[in-house]
């Protein structure tokens, strides 16, 4: 029986102290029973002697430090899976708010996860097809990929998140696929969009999503995406799905560490952020990959907003050093009407080129995107020219690129976000767009594609 303790000393905003303890581990969750019978879960995050430092789930309003009781339940924090979980919503502690049963579970796991040997990994080489032009095409995504989306507030992050999770599949025969779904502090409205966009399309079928609403504790919100990450281990390695796990918002993720953090009085560090969030961060995005031996893998695409459109923010600084590479969200295409505005140029995906080409994409796939990648380059600096000099100043071959770079935003990059394209779509599109431009200036294809694709 869990010993109960009444020596609850100080409670300070998400924290409490609880003193002569015995017997209580790091990370062990505990049960707060208040005066009037009603229960708050916690969890330990500091030992010192007899004294434990424990962190509050739920607000700590009406707390009574005289009448209420604390015990620890000798675990750390656990979800419940099985797989029924497809097609449900949880909240951040992994409690199904969708109106629905509860879970009957088949295993419980630890929320931390267990580390993966990194001998034991694959390595991430099949391709994810999203549908997204501007990604398969020119940024792939491959499978056990972490791929993060930056973003800035008032972009349509979330709408791209929601096309994402309900076009993407896994080309090949009969592969389960499978998508998690984590959001963190988001408004209801936000959270409302990605439930019914879900489900209008028949995508929640194959969904499990963990919300965190913005007025729910900021402490769910450093639950959340172990929930999900935990919920995708067990799809991936235990039930063999390929499986696509996508987080909005880290940038909210790691304020309620920062909160964390300045409640427990750390000294922070760059910009007020603990000095360890990119420990903390690595600790969830390394969960991603594939495992030797076992069928499934985990993708995962983290969206953050950089705070004032700062890219060297310690949120994308971190974030872009642990995963493989990003995708940028641009303001200055969305207020062009791009639709999804990706700025191709500085997005970049790490392991594209082990996912592409003959068997796995099309062979003409390499080549025609660094032809593109080096045609949209040189139309940018002939428009940027053409606003200093005019237009007479460009020569005839300027003129052509310009209007490529104007037509590979309308028609590649700008596609709205209901329309699915194969990749042998996004492919023609770009052979169309390239046979804007003479075949002497497509350097970088060889002859035998040019005389397959080319239409010039």
């Amino acid at each position: 029986m869990p010993k109960e303790y009444r020596t609850i000393r100080e409670v300070a905003g998400p924290l409490m102290l609880v003193s002569d303890v015995e017997n209580v581990k790091y990370d062990e969750l505990g049960e707060i029973e208040l005066p009037d019978g009603e229960k708050r879960r916690c969890k330990v995050l500091e030992i010192n002697g007899g004294n434990a430092l424990v962190q509050l789930f739920e607000s700590a309003a009406g707390i009574n430090l005289a009448g209420s009781k604390v015990r620890f339940l000798g675990r750390s924090m656990e979800l419940s899976v099985s797989p029924d979980m497809l097609s449900r919503v949880f909240d951040g502690l992994g409690r199904p708010i969708d109106g629905g049963p509860e879970l009957i579970p088949e295993k419980r796991l630890n929320i931390n996860g267990t580390p993966m040997n990194p001998a034991a990994r694959n390595y991430p080489q099949e391709f994810i097809q999203t549908g997204v032009s501007a990604i398969d095409g020119l940024n792939t995504l491959v499978r056990g990929q972490k791929l993060p989306i930056f973003s800035a507030s008032g972009l349509p992050h979330a709408q791209l998140a929601a096309q994402i999770a309900r076009q993407a599949t896994v080309r090949g025969d009969n592969e389960q696929f499978a998508v998690v779904f984590a959001a963190m502090g988001i408004t209801f409205e936000e959270s409302n969009y990605f439930i019914e966009s879900f489900r209008q399309t028949g995508a929640i079928d194959r969904t499990v999503m963990f919300v965190n609403l913005a007025n729910d504790p900021a402490i769910e919100r450093i639950a959340t995406p172990r929930m999900a990450l935990t919920a995708a281990e067990y799809l991936a390695f235990d039930l063999g799905m390929q499986v696509l796990v996508i987080m909005t918002d880290i940038t909210n993720y790691a304020d309620a560490l920062r909160e964390v953090s300045a409640a427990r009085k750390e000294v922070p560090g760059r910009r007020g952020y603990p000095g360890y969030m990119y420990t903390d961060l690595a600790t969830m995005y390394e969960r991603a990959g594939r495992q030797k031996g076992k069928d499934g893998s985990i993708t995962l695409i983290p969206i953050l907003t950089m705070p004032e459109d700062d890219k060297t923010h310690p949120i994308p600084d971190l974030t872009g050093y642990i995963t493989e590479g990003q995708i940028i969200l641009s303001r200055d295409l969305y207020r062009r009407g791009v639709m999804p505005p990706i700025d191709v140029l500085p997005s970049l995906s790490r392991l594209k080129d082990k996912g592409i080409g003959k068997g796995r994409t099309r062979e003409d796939h390499a080549s025609t995107m660094n032809q593109l990648f080096a045609a949209y380059a040189r139309g940018k600096d002939a428009k940027e020219l053409m606003v200093i000099l005019g237009e007479a100043a460009l020569t005839d071959i300027d003129k052509l690129y310009a209007e490529f770079a104007d037509r590979f935003e309308k028609e590649y990059v700008s596609q709205g976000y209901n329309t699915d394209r194969t990749i042998e779509e996004t492919l023609d599109i770009g052979w169309k767009l390239l046979s804007i431009l003479p075949r002497s200036e497509l350097k970088r294809i060889d002859d035998d594609m040019l005389d397959k694709y080319y239409k010039g």
